[in-house]
């Protein structure tokens, strides 16, 4: 796609315009003139399924790409690294995130949760207007801090390295735009992005040193980390920082973030939300909501799996060739940079229909996920990186959705879907802001 048309596009909507690129070659591998780059878009599942699963050791994260430099800077190395530096961030970190260990956390979230929609009671009761990026950022600290931190961490603090995240993925935007300009020339958005990196630190090491010197018997992700051993070896000051940033960050993002569009999604959506408060209504009643409820959650689990469809947070994957390939019939050289996205595979008709653009759950029914390209869905990234925080989220989102649509009725400010910000995860343009009203009592179930 020459330069004159492949620019002008991702200038004007970087998100569309990758959706554009793969209808408009029925999924072909594509490489986009974009100036100074030329990355290849791969959008056909089975192409993905050849650069993350079969091929995946030829197409490293690396270092050349935009993305992946900012990241390092933010966590380091660790299990979002290469090598045998993520292989042993891995092996620590997996059996944390097992589904077994996490299901036997669910109520203890569930009580966070609800204990931490208090002042969400008091907006209702005023009839204020909220900001439910905010509130749910406070919801998704309540119930995950626990899990990484046990009490080891505040929530207000919690809420900083939230805000410090915020920062960090929208300070990224420029660079994601000119991804060749190396990271000595300044750009704006870095002196807030460092400053960003430099409040988590702050706010974390002091919290990690502790742990360090009493790492406890508790079965939180930051006490097993200090517990930990590597080659007989407990892990530095630095390998912990590295995983703990890097968990905590894809953990929190990707909740809150995607939870942010469902307000919007139901409010212009009136099928979808009826089904689901009666599905709530039915299962849960004023709640509160407990682990048992979660698996007769049916239909709010695939809600959940289609507002991941239409907005993944990690919108774009990038990776780098490490030797030269052919994929697609596309020769592709060492050194390429190769693009996927979630995003556009998601969008694109020749996957999902002529009506992929689209908010429709019952494509997660199970007959039809059955029917479907494997690789045609991936939120959570596949093969040997897919996301450790997958089940955490997929509970974690459930439990706050049951709980809050169990409690209250809502009404949007701006009853509209919202733009698209460019930004390292997929963010609205604009806040989306709602009033609340307490759940009316129902009958006798």
């Amino acid at each position: 796609m020459p330069v004159w048309k492949a620019l002008p596009n991702a200038l004007r909507d970087a998100h569309g315009s990758l959706v554009d690129a793969g209808n408009a070659t029925g999924g072909e591998v594509v490489r986009l003139g974009l100036g100074i780059s030329s990355p290849y878009l791969v959008t056909h599942p089975d192409h993905v399924q050849q650069v993350l699963q079969e091929r995946a050791a030829n197409y490293p994260r690396g270092d050349n790409t935009a993305l992946w430099r900012s990241v390092r800077r933010l966590v380091g190395d660790g299990i979002l690294s290469e090598g045998d530096t993520w292989l042993a961030s891995r092996r620590t970190l997996a059996p944390l995130f097992r589904p077994a260990r996490i299901n036997s956390l669910v109520d203890t979230m569930a009580v966070a949760i609800e204990e931490a929609t208090g002042r969400l009671d008091k907006a209702a009761n005023a009839g204020a207007v909220v900001d439910i990026g905010a509130e749910l950022s406070r919801l998704v600290c309540a119930a995950i801090m626990r899990v990484f931190f046990a009490d080891r961490l505040h929530v207000d603090d919690a809420l900083r390295i939230m805000a410090a995240q915020e920062s960090i993925v929208t300070a990224m935007a420029p660079r994601l735009l000119a991804p060749m300009v190396p990271w000595w020339v300044p750009m704006p958005g870095d002196r807030r992005f460092h400053r960003a990196v430099q409040t988590i630190d702050d706010i974390l090491l002091p919290v990690l040193r502790d742990a360090l010197r009493q790492p406890g018997s508790e079965d939180d992700v930051l006490s097993t980390l200090a517990r930990a051993r590597r080659d007989g070896q407990p892990l530095t000051e630095r390998q912990m920082r590295d995983d703990l940033v890097s968990m905590v960050a894809v953990t929190t993002e990707t909740s809150y973030v995607a939870l942010t569009w469902l307000w919007p999604v139901l409010a212009t959506h009136d099928d979808v939300a009826r089904r689901l408060y009666a599905e709530i209504e039915d299962v849960i009643g004023a709640g509160p909501v407990r682990a048992d409820h979660l698996p007769q959650l049916k239909y709010t689990r695939m809600v959940l799996d289609e507002l991941l469809r239409l907005f993944p947070a990690g919108w774009i994957v990038p990776r780098r060739a490490a030797g030269q390939d052919v994929l697609g019939g596309v020769r592709i050289d060492k050194g390429a940079t190769i693009v996927l996205s979630p995003y556009a595979t998601h969008r694109m008709a020749a996957f999902w229909g002529p009506d992929a653009e689209s908010f429709d759950p019952e494509r997660f029914a199970p007959e039809r996920v059955a029917r479907r390209h494997r690789y045609a869905y991936y939120p959570f990234g596949l093969g040997i990186h897919r996301c450790l925080g997958e089940h955490l989220f997929q509970l974690e989102a459930q439990l706050i959705v049951a709980t809050l649509l169990s409690k209250y009725r809502f009404t949007l400010t701006e009853p509209t879907v919202p733009g698209i910000r460019v930004a390292a995860s997929l963010r609205p343009q604009r806040r989306v802001e709602l009033t609340l009203t307490h759940r009316a009592p129902s009958v006798a179930r």
